[in-house]
């Protein structure tokens, strides 16, 4: 069995230059030539995972198939790849040091002196390799969070520097970095990449590809110029032009011949273009709609949009698969009371209420539920958006005037949402919510089973609290139904009103699993009711 090859991309400059976006797109371009290809990133924060960080923090948890609650690049990586990733695909700095000081702890290092060198390193390369080593991949590309020169990223680097000399035939560093240009000079500055990539080669790590973000197209004295002071091939100097929308980028690097320059340095055969065809047609379907649409986005995180990363790049595979612009009009949940609310939903075409935790906002998710309900507005909820649907239902139309959730009222006389039991004697908050893939039986002649047209799905979930069995009967005797139930624990995954022309809500996150190549059905049976209520 070959040995996978691997693609280390650091970042320089700046942060927030797209290294999952360029990681991502020379995947996709490996991919279209018959590579079995995955991505992973390492971040160099403390904190074990992302599951109990402030999404204004750090943006979206994103949640794995096997439960991993994960940073938001691994997102990128499932919608850019179609294929899911898992705890594997995402390290941080808090997992590393917690597994090297449980083994110290267990005698594994038999007195030693436990230092970053060799024994974090050793520990970070070996799980840099684990996904290389399982036999599924030709190639491995790795992420590196931060940027070149942060104190916390230096164990990563020194990493990376290591297993070059280990294996030299086998790795590749592609350099993310900055060309800025300055307006009152008039010019491309390549002196910050000059500095970066010093830093970068102190470090014993040599680029040998530089991609460059920029506004202007670098000039071929630039790129000669860079090639120079960088010691890199001139070819290896690759532009990265600010382009309209992410999808752009795989199209932009094949043009800049990316994935041919990593394939020679990493000693693969190749011949011809990356055949990315039904990308190109996914992009042109999304510039040229047919059709445009108008969908509130209600949640208390929207002034950070990448809170709702997952969310807002679904409703973009749906406008692609149907050429409809959904046009999302970003509405704060805080804001929203009964007057408030008809102003700002009487012009959408739908409504989605976004996932969230605690009480903050709450309030104005019911009032927008009870618009889109009472208006026959196409409405969709996610997860507490889903609870809200419950708790307005109940109060509104079973005049169970003071149900709520235990989340938010734990001495409420109707909890119609309640702690799930599992989850009653848990204490610490990271990674020990209801998490992963889990099963859910679809009923017949609901939406969801002619949406999805199975009996049975998997989907993924993130939640502690669930709708209570005790009032289910209440609620299917006045018109809300409980069409997806998981057969294991008889947990309700789907609400619907049949007598609305598209009510629907989920206790799952049906955004995890959308994808380029596969919009996930729920989204794009909700923009198509969206686009029949504006007609």
């Amino acid at each position: 069995m070959a040995s996978a090859k691997y693609v280390f991309v650091t970042g320089g400059v700046t942060s927030s230059l797209g290294k999952g976006i360029i990681s991502a797109s020379l995947a996709t371009l490996l991919q279209s030539r018959g590579f079995r290809v995955t991505i992973q990133k390492f971040d160099p924060y403390l904190n074990v995972d992302p599951g109990t960080l402030n999404p204004y923090e750090h943006g979206e948890c994103f949640v794995t198939d096997d439960g991993a609650e994960t940073d938001l690049d691994l997102g990128h990586y499932e919608r850019f790849l179609n294929h899911p990733t898992s705890q594997a695909n995402n390290v941080t700095t808090g997992r590393v040091y917690q597994s090297v000081i449980e083994k110290e702890r267990r005698g594994d290092f038999l007195g030693k002196t436990v230092q970053v060198i060799p024994h974090i390193t050793n520990e970070i390369k070996e799980r840099m390799q684990i996904l290389g080593n399982s036999g599924d991949y030709d190639v491995v590309i790795t992420e590196l969070g931060g940027t070149v020169g942060d104190i916390e990223s230096l164990p990563y680097v020194e990493s990376v520097r290591q297993l070059c000399w280990e294996r030299p035939d086998d790795c590749a560093v592609v350099h993310l970095t900055l060309i800025p240009y300055l307006s009152a000079a008039g010019e491309l500055k390549t002196k910050p990449t000059q500095h970066s990539v010093k830093s970068l080669q102190e470090s014993g790590v040599f680029p040998d590809v530089l991609v460059c973000r920029t506004e202007y197209e670098l000039t071929e004295s630039i790129r000669r110029k860079l090639a120079l002071f960088c010691n890199v091939q001139t070819d290896s100097v690759i532009q990265s032009i600010d382009a309209a929308t992410i999808y752009d980028v795989p199209k932009l690097m094949k043009e800049e011949q990316l994935d041919k320059v990593v394939l020679k340095k990493l000693g693969l055969s190749h011949t011809g273009e990356a055949d990315i065809t039904n990308w190109e047609e996914f992009v042109y379907h999304l510039n040229n709609p047919k059709h445009t649409v108008d969908i509130a986005l209600v949640g208390k995180y929207v002034e950070l949009k990448d809170s709702y990363k997952s969310i807002s790049e679904s409703f973009i595979h749906a406008s692609s698969f149907l050429r409809c612009k959904v046009i999302l009009h970003w509405i704060c949940s805080e804001k929203l009371d009964a007057t408030s609310a008809i102003e700002s939903l009487k012009n959408m075409d739908g409504v989605l209420v976004a996932p969230g935790f605690g009480p903050r906002g709450i309030e104005g998710k019911l009032y927008a539920v009870q618009y889109a309900r009472e208006n026959k507005i196409p409405f969709f909820g996610i997860c507490l958006g889903m609870q809200a649907s419950v708790i307005e239902y109940a109060r509104n139309v079973l005049h169970y005037v003071s149900a709520h959730s235990t989340e938010m009222n734990p001495e409420t006389s109707y909890p119609v949402i309640d702690i799930m039991k599992a989850q009653k004697k848990v204490i610490n908050m990271g990674g020990t919510m209801r998490l992963g893939s889990c099963a859910c039986e679809l009923k017949k002649g609901s939406i969801a089973h002619a949406v999805y047209g199975v009996d049975k799905i998997d989907e993924r979930h993130r939640h502690r609290y669930e709708f209570n069995n005790l009032y289910l009967n209440d609620f299917e005797k006045l018109g809300m139904k409980a069409t997806g139930i998981n057969p294991e624990s008889g947990l309700v995954e789907i609400v619907e009103i049949p007598n609305h022309p598209w009510f629907v809500g989920v206790q799952f996150h049906p955004e995890y699993k959308s994808t380029v190549a596969n919009p996930h059905p729920l989204f794009v049976s909700f923009v198509k009711a969206a686009l029949k209520n504006k007609s």
